[in-house]
Formats: C-alpha cells, sequence, structure tokens
C-alpha cells in the first residue's frame, strides 16, 4: 500500500543530514559541555555552533538563544517568565483566542494565580487586529503573546505590526514562532519582537528540543531552576544531540526557505485545486492561499460528514493528516480555533487538516485526492443529512 504522509504541521520527518550529524554525539563526542576537560569542550564548542545555526535563521545574535526541551516549554517561560519579573509592574497579559494550548493553558495557570488575560477575537480568516490590540491595551499590561503562523488554518499574522502597537505603550511582546519557523522568513529584529518560540521537529529536526529567542535586556525570570547551564538561565544538561540536530536542521531552512515555500505553496494549490475539481460541498478555513498563510497548509471542511471518519479511512489506505493540531486530536471538542473563526459546528465537525512538506510530491497528491473522492462519496451515501441544510 502506498504510503502518504501528509501530517507536516504535527511533525516533520528528520532529514538524513541532521541524523548524521546528531551520532557522533551519542556515539563519541557525548561530553557533557558543562565539564572543563577536553570531551566537555568538544560538546560545548558544538553547542555553541548549534546556536550559532540557529540564531542565523531568525536574525537574532547567538546570545539570545536558550534551548529548552521543546516550544511548549519556551511558550511557559516566556509567559511565566514575564509575569513573574513584572508582577510589581502590572497582572495584564494580552494574547489571542486562536492560539496554541501551550498559549493559553499557561494563561489559565496564570488567571489563577492572580493575573488578567484579555483574548482578542479574530476576524473570520484567523487574522487579529493591531486596532483591537491597541484597544486592549492598559496601564497594567505588561506582555502581548500573539502566535506567528495558526498550527490549524495556517493564517500568518501581522506580527511586525502588533509588536509595534505593544511596542509603542512599553509592553513586552512574545510570538510563538513553532509553526512559522522555516516556512516564513524571520528576522526578529525587523519584527520587534521580544521573545520568540521555537521548536526543532518542525524543521525536520529531532523531537525534545526548542528554543527561546530572548531579545538582550527584555526582563524574564528563569523558568527552570539548578545549575548554570544556558547563561545561567535555564537549568538542566543540555539535550547535546537534539541540540546539534537542531543547529544543523536550522542552517538547512535557511540555505533551502525560498525552494521550501515555492514547492509547498505549489503542492498546496495543486491539492486544493483538485479538491475543488473533484469533490463538491468543500470549504476553505483561515485565509485564501493567495494570502498570508502558511505555505503547506490546507485546513478543509467537508459538508455532511465527520472529519475523524474521514482521517480513519484515509488512514486504512496510508495517508496520514489530522482533524485539527496534532496536539489535541484526541479530544472530542470543536476546535477553538475553527470557533474564534466563526465557522459553523457543522461544518466544524467535518474538517480535516491536510499539511505538505519538503518530501510530498504531486504523485502524493493525485493518489490522496483519487482516494479522498472516494471517501467522501461513500461517507456522504451513509450520511443521513445529505443534500440538507443541517445535520
Amino acid at each position: 500500500m502506498k504510503q502518504v504522509y501528509l501530517d507536516y504541521s504535527a511533525t516533520t520527518p528528520v532529514k538524513e543530514e541532521v541524523v548524521q550529524e546528531m551520532i557522533p554525539y551519542y556515539t563519541e563526542l557525548y561530553g557533557n559541555p558543562s565539564s572543563l576537560y577536553g570531551a566537555g569542550l568538544v560538546a560545548k564548542e558544538g553547542l555553541e555552533q548549534a546556536r550559532e545555526r540557529v540564531a542565523k535563521l531568525i536574525n537574532a545574535d547567538s546570545g539570545e538563544i536558550r534551548f529548552t526541551s521543546c516550544g511548549t516549554e519556551a511558550d511557559n517561560w516566556a509567559l511565566q517568565g514575564v509575569a513573574d519579573a513584572l508582577q510589581k509592574k502590572g497582572n495584564h497579559i494580552i494574547t489571542s483566542k486562536i492560539e496554541h494550548h501551550a498559549i493559553l493553558h499557561t494563561c489559565e495557570y496564570l488567571q489563577k494565580h492572580g493575573f488578567e488575560v484579555t483574548y482578542l477575537d479574530v476576524d473570520s480568516e484567523g487574522f487579529v487586529s493591531p486596532a483591537a490590540l491597541e484597544a486592549a491595551i492598559q496601564d497594567s499590561t505588561v506582555l502581548v503573546s500573539i502566535m506567528m503562523a495558526n498550527n490549524e488554518v495556517g493564517t500568518v499574522e501581522p506580527v511586525k505590526e502588533l509588536a509595534a502597537v505593544a511596542k509603542s505603550h512599553g509592553v513586552l511582546f512574545h510570538t510563538d514562532a513553532v509553526q512559522a519557523l522555516g516556512n516564513v522568513p524571520i528576522d526578529v529584529k525587523d519584527l520587534g519582537v521580544d521573545f520568540l518560540s521555537m521548536s526543532a521537529h518542525k524543521i525536520y529536526g529531532p523531537k525534545g528540543t526548542g528554543a527561546l529567542y530572548i531579545r538582550k535586556g527584555a526582563a524574564i525570570h528563569n523558568f527552570m531552576h539548578g545549575g548554570a547551564q544556558e547563561a545561567k538561565k535555564r537549568a538542566g544538561t543540555e539535550n547535546i544531540a537534539g541540540i546539534i540536530g537542531f543547529g544543523k536542521a536550522a542552517e538547512l531552512a535557511r540555505e533551502n526557505l525560498d525552494a521550501h515555500i515555492g514547492h509547498s505553496q505549489k503542492l498546496r494549490d495543486y491539492f486544493w485545486q483538485r479538491i475543488q475539481e473533484n469533490i463538491t460541498g468543500v470549504q476553505l478555513n483561515g485565509p485564501g492561499t493567495a494570502g498570508r498563510r502558511h505555505p503547506g497548509n490546507l485546513n478543509v471542511s467537508f459538508d455532511y460528514i465527520e472529519g475523524e471518519a474521514i482521517l480513519l479511512m484515509l488512514d486504512a489506505n496510508g495517508i496520514s493528516v489530522s482533524t485539527g493540531s496534532a496536539c489535541s486530536s484526541k479530544s472530542l471538542a470543536p476546535s477553538h480555533v475553527l470557533d474564534a473563526l466563526g465557522v459553523p459546528i457543522t461544518k466544524m465537525n467535518g474538517t480535516v487538516r491536510f499539511t505538505v512538506g519538503d518530501f510530498t510530491t504531486a504523485e502524493d497528491i493525485d493518489y490522496v485526492v483519487d482516494v479522498l473522492t472516494k471517501i467522501v462519496g461513500r461517507l456522504r451515501e451513509l450520511s443521513p443529512v445529505t443534500g440538507q441544510e443541517g445535520w
């Protein structure tokens, strides 16, 4: 059976060049980078080279990159670290209703500990309005956190404009760039952000490694306490092999960014074209494919049928997709992102997220559309509401 992976926003395969660069740090160069003897110094050298590679991908200084275990830790650190550092200044945080749960659940935690949180609405395509942010800022606001690219519908937010609004009020700005990294150009100096979260496994690197960009001088307290690793900012022996892999993946992402974006957009647009040609009753959620959208993201609602049924039947044909973000795919609750966009519950239930990547081919898309067309037809035959207005 042909196998087609179309869930690159959930995770990516680790590229061979990345694997090969990691292996020696498991077998030969296994020293602790905090050790002062030769083996430790070699590991430290590799660590700092990786830091420089990650920094170059977002045009940061290497001293502004702090490695974490994942993007979720980076998000938690940004929010809780700033809240701790500036709690005497204020207790108000602003975010959006379509953030990743790593942000939303951290905000809920902070609310239980005395902080106020404003959740900004988005428009029908998922965009946050700079004017709405301006209106929400209070004297007590200490942080704004708006993601760069949405993990479900692919909306690429106007982060530069949003950060400028925050800056005009003297408020720090964080962006969760886990989905954006390696998929859109990122220049932290141009964007004007103070903090930016990243994850290696979204850019063909290993799982278990992330990073937080911390602009030099930005107020933030430590999230992990213990030893003096990461310039005394994040305790714990570094995951050297994982970090080495992150560094190599970042280097490849920087070198191949334009080609990656072009390849992903071309296949994504071809995919959407073929779906529209072969299947009726479909709706694209989020921005149009010609707009500010993640180059590989295609979030589609199919009328009258369940997205989970589509997913399971595609899986039986060797095709891997998602009904939403991978982190919440086991939840029975409707998508909070689609809900915020105003998508009716009937369409939410029939939604599938497809994401293409570097190893996707046009032949893969043709196979998927052929299978998908049959699946949708079969499920609609079985649906008791096919052709009706509601479910």
